[in-house]
């Protein structure tokens, strides 16, 4: 970048913050370590709910058409021995067409820039590859998730293509009880959003606050002797119990705890906690360019300064972007004005918005 004569201070790192990042912009298989660990800490990933798809990656533009065939809805003829059977009234078929439509996928363009200076090298005795890779991967990673959040919110959530179908509220704005909480009838009532596809939902995705509900019920123990005619439950009585008190499962669905999750309400309300039931490979994922990792060095100022940029697009099929601006902000993404329903049947995308309570919830401020 040339001589700069000045110093980049206040937004770089001295010895008081971390070690210098001069290995790390010597580091050429750093970039592609980072992609990878990226890649491989998405919870959401781990799910399946987000898969790589090779028509979104290593495109031009600044957004992707994905044209798709209609569904097939044919008009069935009755055919008879005349000369005016069919829809013709002459005594032959007509012809029906196979339609197409298309859906739009956004691509934002996102980045970061951060510097160093010798001395914390050598003052901090630190390894900077290694904190700096594991700490960029999360980094990147909750931004990635941020932006997800959000198009769940612009699709799903208040306004949204897909609210008046694909979205069921239990909660409660004062006073939640068990009624508003997560439990296997509001799982299974999310579920059926999408008719006989239902068990095409295979993960939920959780607040902690909801998680640690399913983990206290969970971990609840009763007595079968209790379990008589018309007798109560006794819990903690001893008897049944689980051996991991940690949800990895519930109700056949691989269980995602992100604390990102949205949480409604208007001040003063009990929080309501939104979360997500999706199937496998819902939101497609590709870059237009791999993760980008650019050095520089201020010979002024004795600092190295690293950038770091990745262009990426997420995109949940039978939906479209609808906004004319491109390379959107994630509240543009939230905004249900900038989507639309590129599937004329809803259903046929495995993504349900469910809103409940939690004991472990509190107050919105």
């Amino acid at each position: 970048m040339g001589l700069f004569l000045g110093n980049l201070n206040p937004a770089s790192t001295f010895t008081s913050d971390i070690g210098s990042a001069t290995r790390l912009a010597t580091s050429a298989p750093f970039a592609r370590y980072l992609a990878e660990e990226i890649f491989q800490r998405s919870a959401f990933i781990r799910s399946g709910a987000i898969a790589r798809s090779a028509l979104l990656s290593n495109t031009t533009g600044s957004r992707i058409e994905a044209p798709f065939f209609d569904s097939i809805n044919s008009t069935e003829e009755v055919i008879r021995s005349d000369d005016s059977w069919g829809t013709s009234g002459a005594g032959h078929f007509t012809s029906q067409k196979v339609t197409a439509s298309t859906q739009y996928a956004t691509i934002t363009y996102r980045g970061f820039m951060f510097s160093c200076d010798d001395l914390s090298r050598y003052q901090t005795g630190e390894d900077p590859l290694a904190f700096f890779r594991s700490q960029l991967a999360a980094d990147v990673n909750r931004k990635l998730t941020a932006k997800l959040v959000s198009q769940m919110t612009g699709l799903l959530g208040p306004g949204g293509p897909l609210a008046a179908t694909n979205s069921l509220d239990v909660s409660a704005t004062t006073t939640p009880g068990e009624a508003n909480y997560l439990t296997a009838g509001s799982v299974t009532a999310a579920k059926y959003l999408l008719g006989e596809r239902a068990n095409s939902l295979t993960t939920i995705a959780l607040h902690p606050k909801v998680a640690a509900y399913m983990e206290q019920v969970g971990a609840l123990t009763f007595s079968t002797d209790a379990l008589v005619s018309g007798g109560n439950i006794q819990w903690g009585g001893g008897g049944i119990g689980v051996t991991n008190s940690q949800v990895g499962y519930m109700m056949g669905l691989r269980v995602v705890v992100d604390e990102q999750l949205p949480i409604r309400g208007a001040s003063g309300e009990a929080e309501q906690f939104v979360c997500y039931l999706l199937g496998d490979g819902v939101v497609q994922t590709g870059d237009q360019f791999p993760l980008r990792i650019e050095t520089e060095r201020n010979v002024a100022s004795l600092q190295d300064a690293v950038a770091v940029h990745y262009a990426n697009c997420m995109h949940i099929v039978g939906t479209s972007w609808a906004s004319a601006s491109d390379n959107p902000t994630n509240a543009q993404i939230a905004t249900a004005g900038n989507w639309a329903l590129a599937f004329t049947e809803p259903r046929l995308i495995p993504a349900v918005e469910l809103v409940v309570n939690s004991p472990f919830g509190g107050l919105i401020p």
